[in-house]
């Protein structure tokens, strides 16, 4: 004996231990099946844009082959993260909301401050950046390289085995897919009169007043103007994200961000490039008076100066016109 005490397991710690690795198991694989969903197709792609969708799930593409493009694009939540602020590999985590790719076919500017203007562009970004997949695209190139199957469905599509040029024209072309139009303001469009209700019908003729101002800045098909606002959402001491600025440099577009289009918004939760509101009530009570949540805005647009005042019955009616742009997809 040396005269120490024989460990013993404690019984009831041991049940604890086990419940919770069973918990955490259980989280892991709803959290996977909420990033991955099901592929579009079986078996192997046949074509660049199911190759760019099997590269979109794809985790080998990150450093730690831990986090894929749909790990913060999740599909059921019309390829936006469910997160504030999503977190990448090593748990690092971003400083801007993770918005939806999906409508992005016509966008002449991507992410809130525009830096790419090509889809393609935009692949290398959330691959290469620290925070998110963190890993540089030429490792990522050989990564695919040393895989026999990826070799050969780039060879059978492209021609070639894999290059950074096909893999962004993969990804991006998967991403063209991802239009949506069957909501029901698309049929209230259509024709069919009764698609929406008489709550919405209102929210929509507000959403186009003069007194809501919405379409001055979200209009065309998928309801954005493609410009870049800054809606108050900077004062240069709680809020200290420039935006556009960084970019440009140029002053005049301190504090802006690209304006998101409006589709499927009811499903991409939370909302703003910090993730800051939780719900579309909280979005319409900030544009009816930002000065509750930010009292001295710096370089505001000058639609954002006064207050609406909208009444609750109004505000109501711009969230139920905003349900009807989902798309039948993203129904639960």
């Amino acid at each position: 004996m040396n005269g120490r005490k024989k460990d013993r397991a404690n019984p009831y710690t041991l049940r604890i231990k086990v419940l919770f690795l069973v918990v955490m198991v259980v989280c892991a694989a709803f959290r996977m099946a909420e990033e991955t969903d099901q592929l579009s197709f079986s078996g192997a792609p046949a074509t660049k844009e199911q190759l760019g969708e099997k590269l979109f799930f794809e985790k080998m593409l990150s450093a730690d082959r831990s986090a894929s493009c749909a790990s913060c694009h999740i599909p059921a939540y019309g390829f936006a993260d469910t997160a504030a602020l999503s977190r990448g590999v090593g748990g690092h985590l971003g400083v801007r909301n993770s918005p939806s790719c999906a409508n992005m076919s016509e966008r002449p500017y991507l992410f809130y401050d525009g830096r790419a203007a090509t889809l393609e562009e935009q692949v290398r970004f959330p691959i290469e950046d620290t925070n998110e997949m963190a890993l540089p695209i030429n490792e990522a190139v050989k990564r695919l390289r040393a895989n026999k199957q990826y070799v050969e469905w780039f060879k059978k599509i492209f021609g070639e085995g894999p290059t950074e040029r096909n893999l962004k024209v993969a990804i991006a072309a998967f991403e063209r897919t991802l239009e949506t139009s069957r909501t029901l303001f698309d049929r209230y469009m259509d024709g069919d009169s009764m698609a929406i209700s008489a709550s919405a019908i209102r929210g929509r003729e507000l959403f186009m007043s003069k007194k809501a101002k919405c379409f001055d800045c979200h209009f065309s098909p998928d309801f954005t103007g493609d410009e870049f606002r800054n809606i108050g959402l900077y004062d240069g001491v709680r809020y200290t994200d420039k935006g556009r600025y960084a970019i440009t440099k140029k002053e005049e577009d301190m504090g802006k961000f690209k304006v998101p289009g409006l589709r499927n918004v009811s499903v991409t939760a939370p909302y703003m490039h910090n993730g800051m509101f939780r719900t579309l009530a909280e979005v319409i009570e900030y544009y009816d008076d930002p000065y509750k949540v930010v009292p001295a805005p710096v370089n505001m647009d000058t639609l954002m100066v006064e207050p609406l005042h909208l009444t609750a019955e109004e505000k109501k009616d711009l969230e139920n016109f905003l349900l009807t742009l989902t798309d039948d997809r993203f129904k639960k």
